[in-house]
């Protein structure tokens, strides 16, 4: 029998299915382009300026504050494709659900494995960040408790840390928000608020005490690209490799767009909150690094060769136990609070720990609910063992994936370096966004008169930016984190066709669509294969 793509390819869910589904949501048309950029401000600040500081300026030093302006640009070009397909198709499973509607299951098969890496590894590496925020202010400044090495840090990279074992903190943060994920425990809208309003208040208090500092010394930022722009193919090193990975700093944006069918004027308003957001954010991003390397300064740790040590490993390890090297940036789990410690801010800089502390949490919760739904919504598709989709009887949750994704997060929490986590999940994120930025311009093809309520200028420029800029960050991360997407994706192959092709719904001539645990459902019959056969 004779391969052709179309054996491949040949299964695309009807967008008229999917959008029938998000009809019946009619959602009020309400947000301004104000309210829409505070609200991305809030989705995206968080995890990465609080965690990646240290990383980030281990790979590129004060060349750190131009890794954030290529990561934004990136995240720029990236959202727009994100509102347009977004506002075409508002129902949940992100970029699964768009792909599944462009180019078909086995594309959207790929986007979903990816997103569920993306998600879940995301989840463990702010875990391990809330740790060090934990071990440092929480045990260390307030009660005077150093954790045991053992308990305090798992083996980085692959050498193992002189003395670490396990991360315990993070493991223990991340079975607790799955423990509340499965009984239906969810962030209410105002203690997000007051959560966002705690991230931005100590950002700004860090901005102005640094900044202002009479240790400001513009002296810190010579050499201001120690390693380079661009370190090379899989070196995870320059401005370039330090853009891929605090790129992990800007993803929460596609929660802005998302909110486009709840948008007044759409086509004006969701690029004025996307850019308006990701500006804002880059700017609080740069002055927040500027404070940093400027009072305490922010040069990696050179290894012999020249070429600074890479960020997580056993060297670098070795080199922060030492006292000449112990104080500086690179070598902080917690590094704002760290700064305003070392210029004589002590307790300010343990109320920006607290605030860390309290914040965090939030964040992985909703990275693994984000997780535990694109599982959902690709086992309601027969894709996975519907068993997974399971709702919990009392609960109204979707236990059994909501614990296996907790486990997942937890292991990864307590083994591996924030680092490299990020790099990891960066990877995952950077496939899907890839191909959403595919999605946009397959669809103005196949359906160029469906109704877009946001209709992006220049998309045949814009999409393939995003393209490329994503294809550039991705072979910057270092190689660990290039070579886990095609392992990842290796896997999830197998599984898609020793198991899911032949029990999807729509292969077996069923559409069904569903928006949410509990919520609307729609069954559409279509016409199986020719051949009888599900594929």
């Amino acid at each position: 029998m004779g391969f052709n793509q179309n054996m491949i390819l040949d299964r695309v869910k009807p967008l008229d299915a999917i959008l029938a589904t998000a009809e019946r949501k009619s959602l009020h048309r309400s947000l301004s382009g104000i309210q829409l950029m505070l609200f991305g401000i809030g989705c995206i600040i968080g995890t990465g300026i609080f965690v990646l500081t240290a990383a980030g300026a281990q790979k590129a030093g004060p060349g750190l504050m131009l890794a954030f302006i290529i990561a934004g640009a990136v995240c720029i070009v990236a959202a727009l494709c994100y509102s347009e397909v977004a506002s075409m198709i508002p129902v949940a499973g992100s970029a699964y659900t768009y792909s599944y509607a462009s180019m078909g299951e086995f594309m959207a098969w790929t986007v979903g494995w990816a997103l569920i890496l993306e998600y879940a590894v995301a989840a463990s590496a702010v875990s391990v960040g809330w740790s060090g925020y934990f071990s440092g202010t929480i045990l260390q400044e307030f009660f005077g408790i150093s954790l045991p090495a053992w308990l305090a840090a798992g083996p980085l990279a692959l050498g193992g840390a002189p003395g670490g074992f396990i991360n315990l903190p993070a493991l223990v943060i991340a079975l607790l928000v799955t423990a509340l994920l499965v009984v239906g425990t969810s962030e209410s809208a105002k203690v997000n608020a007051v959560l966002v309003a705690i991230k931005i208040s100590a950002l700004l208090a860090f901005i102005g005490l640094t900044l202002t500092s009479s240790e400001f010394d513009m002296a810190n930022f010579n050499p201001f690209l120690p390693a380079g722009l661009d370190g090379g193919f899989g070196s995870g090193i320059g401005a370039v490799g330090a853009a891929a990975t605090i790129f992990f700093a800007y993803v929460g944006f596609d929660a802005v767009s998302t909110a486009a069918e709840e948008t007044k004027n759409p086509q004006k308003n969701v690029p004025f909150g996307l850019i308006g957001s990701l500006l804002v954010c880059t700017v609080f991003y740069i002055l927040v690094v500027a404070g940093a390397v400027g009072t305490i300064g922010g040069q990696p740790i050179m290894g012999p060769n020249g070429i600074p040590f890479p960020a997580g490993s056993e060297e670098l390890a070795r080199q922060c136990a030492l006292p000449a090297y112990s104080g500086m940036l690179v070598c902080s789990d917690e590094a704002l609070a760290h700064v305003l410690r070392q210029i004589g801010f002590g307790t300010i800089g343990n109320m920006l720990g607290i605030a860390a502390f309290l914040a965090l949490p939030s964040v992985i919760l909703v990275l693994i609910f984000a997780q535990t739904r694109i599982f959902f919504v690709m086992s309601r598709d027969g894709l996975l063992p519907e068993r997974l989709s399971t709702v919990h009887p009392k609960w109204k949750t979707p236990h059994i994936v909501t614990i296996m994704t907790g486990l997942v997060v937890a292991v990864g929490a307590a083994f591996f370096p924030v680092g490299l986590l990020a790099d990891y999940a960066n990877a995952g994120t950077l496939y899907a966004f890839f191909m959403v930025a595919v999605t946009v311009m397959v669809l103005r093809k196949k359906d160029p008169t469906r109704h877009r309520p946001f209709k992006m200028a220049g998309v045949w420029i814009i999409a393939p930016l995003t393209m490329a800029g994503c294809l550039w960050l991705y072979l910057s991360l270092p190689y660990q984190a290039i070579l886990v997407l095609p392992i990842w994706a290796a896997i999830g192959l197998v599984i898609y066709f020793a198991y899911g092709r032949s029990r999807s719904h729509l292969g077996r001539g069923i559409v069904e669509v569903v928006d949410d645990i509990g919520g609307e459902e729609t069954m559409v019959p279509i016409h199986p294969p020719a051949d009888g056969k599900s594929g």
